[in-house]
């Protein structure tokens, strides 16, 4: 029988939710929502990953369906944001929870992989703001330099990291503006498109149209069984992951352990409907053989047969502002994230600065802009077929620390579930099945893209690209793991916490005082 829970240890000083020196009551409600969809960009992700979904071997038209499953973990996870937000409204989010919830180890390890896969996908979503940028002006020779883009895409990450360090309200307006457009273009195109079908030209002319039809969001009719079906959704967990950014400005939002956690439920709901929208209006007028033939641009391949010139440039635009958007809402959450660890004292206490004047964590801000524009000029330079694998690879970490969060709020609220069906369901079942099911989709994917050839780019050490850069990367985190053990010593000696008796009784708004789980 356990023993009566003691007081948690107290964290450093600074290190508690709301004494980072973060700017208090900076931004609202529609803030974090806006941070928390435009931080998935919509627009990029369906360009770049549409098509590569109805490419995989037995999906075909049933990518709708796989929008779907690929939506259910991610609001099972938005739960788990919601109700440990509610207890410790800390902008480390996951890598705080976990380390409460799971031990210190765990913590920093999830840490890490939010770290390593930020800093991954901001290759990508450069390299397309790079492209756009040219393409937009229709200087496709630009468009097809590796050095122009390069060039662009350093630009790029330059100014959307200033603006990071200059204020989090000059980061909400910038979002605003971004995401507004993109929407409004995704929705135009959804609806022009639906039009030509039903009352345009007739199925079948001129891109293989063909009338909306039930059986694409059937999973039983799926062909291609558990595989399939696992690497669709492992590429639906990437379109979807980003809104957990709209927690991290917890610190700095009005109702902190509240907002943010109701607006990720909220931006993965409007995430779904997105997807769903223009995946429906995209096959059903170009047909699939056209989308796996322009799987890596699919949206501004159809623009000139939606829109027609000039108007194609409007879903240029919005793939351009979406990857933009998204460059800096990527930038939001690691800074916040190391800052959180600094202060903690899980890394060097240079992360944990906050601007005296900005009140932003600018030296962690910089430092991933620098990360990051290295890490593109690298990529780019390299092999656009790394670039395409790299964002599977992406899934392993979105997977891993999504999960472990799941996991994390099951277990933080464990002695909390017997005390009402609501508990037991909402904090325990709901978390934990989302942990589970994003569990199965890393050890699925991991045996189906072990081999080499089933990468783009073939294979480095042994196993498909993929997983050396996705798995590869959580295993380098061990190792700095290790090190960080040593130089941080007091940090991993903290213990496990729960929530305090009742918790869940009391009103939300006030965060936890959370108690140590006796040993």
């Amino acid at each position: 029988m356990e023993s009566a829970a003691v007081p948690a240890e107290t964290l450093p000083t600074g290190a508690g939710a709301g004494e980072k020196g973060l700017k208090p009551n900076a931004i609202g409600y529609a803030s974090n929502l806006v941070i928390g969809v435009a931080s998935t960009a919509p627009g990029y992700s369906l360009a770049a990953t549409l098509g590569f979904v109805v490419a995989v071997g037995g999906i075909g038209f049933h990518a709708p369906i796989i929008m779907i499953l690929s939506f259910i973990p991610m609001l099972l996870i938005a739960s788990a944001y919601n109700y440990l937000n509610r207890a410790d409204p800390d902008a480390g989010t996951s890598f705080a929870w976990v380390t409460r919830a799971m031990g210190p180890r765990l913590g920093w390890l999830t840490g890490w992989a939010i770290v390593a896969a930020d800093v991954v996908v901001m290759a990508a979503l450069a390299y397309i703001a790079g492209t756009y940028t040219f393409l937009l002006f229709d200087w496709q020779s630009a468009a097809d330099s590796l050095l122009a883009v390069s060039i662009a895409a350093a630009i790029w990450i330059a100014v959307m990291t200033a603006i990071c360090t200059i204020g989090i309200e000059l980061s909400a307006r910038t979002q605003v503006f971004l995401l507004g457009a993109e929407i409004l273009t995704l929705a135009a195109f959804a609806a022009v498109a639906l039009f030509k079908v039903y009352f345009g030209d007739q199925p079948g002319d001129p891109l293989n149209s063909v009338y909306i039809h039930a059986d694409w969001f059937n999973p039983f009719t799926l062909h291609g069984g558990t595989t399939a079906l696992v690497e669709g959704v492992l590429l639906g967990v990437f379109i979807y992951w980003g809104w957990d950014s709209g927690v991290c400005v917890n610190e700095e939002s009005e109702n902190s352990s509240t907002g943010p956690g109701k607006a990720a439920v909220m931006s993965t709901v409007l995430l779904v409907l997105i997807y769903l929208t223009v995946t429906v209006a995209a096959q059903s007028y170009a047909g699939v053989d056209f989308l796996r033939s322009n799987k890596n641009d699919v949206l501004s391949a159809l623009g000139e047969h939606v829109f027609g010139s000039p108007l194609d440039k409007l879903l240029i635009i919005a793939v351009l502002t979406s990857a933009s958007a998204s460059t800096q809402t990527t930038i939001l959450p690691t800074a916040r994230t190391t800052l959180s660890m600094a202060r903690w004292g899980a890394l060097p206490k240079a992360f944990g600065n906050i601007h005296p004047r900005y009140l932003t964590p600018h030296v962690s801000t910089i430092l991933m802009g620098v990360v990051s524009l290295i890490w593109t000029l690298i990529i780019i330079n390299v092999s656009q077929n790394v670039l395409s694998d790299s964002i599977t690879g992406l899934g392993f970490q979105i997977a891993f620390y999504y999960g472990l969060t799941g996991f994390a709020c099951a277990f933080y609220y464990r002695r909390e579930l017997t005390r009402s069906f609501k508990n037991f369901f909402m904090a325990g079942v709901v978390p934990f099945l989302g942990g589970a099911m994003l569990t199965y989709i890393f050890v699925k994917a991991f045996i189906d893209n072990k081999p080499v050839d089933s990468a783009y780019s073939g294979g480095f050490l042994g196993v498909g690209a993929a997983v050396a850069i996705g798995v590869g990367l959580l295993l380098v985190g061990v190792v700095l793991l290790v090190i960080a053990n040593i130089v941080y010593p007091k940090f991993f000696k903290r213990k496990l916490e729960t929530a305090p008796p009742g918790f869940l009784e009391r009103p939300p708004g006030k965060p936890a005082t959370t108690t140590v789980a006796p040993e």
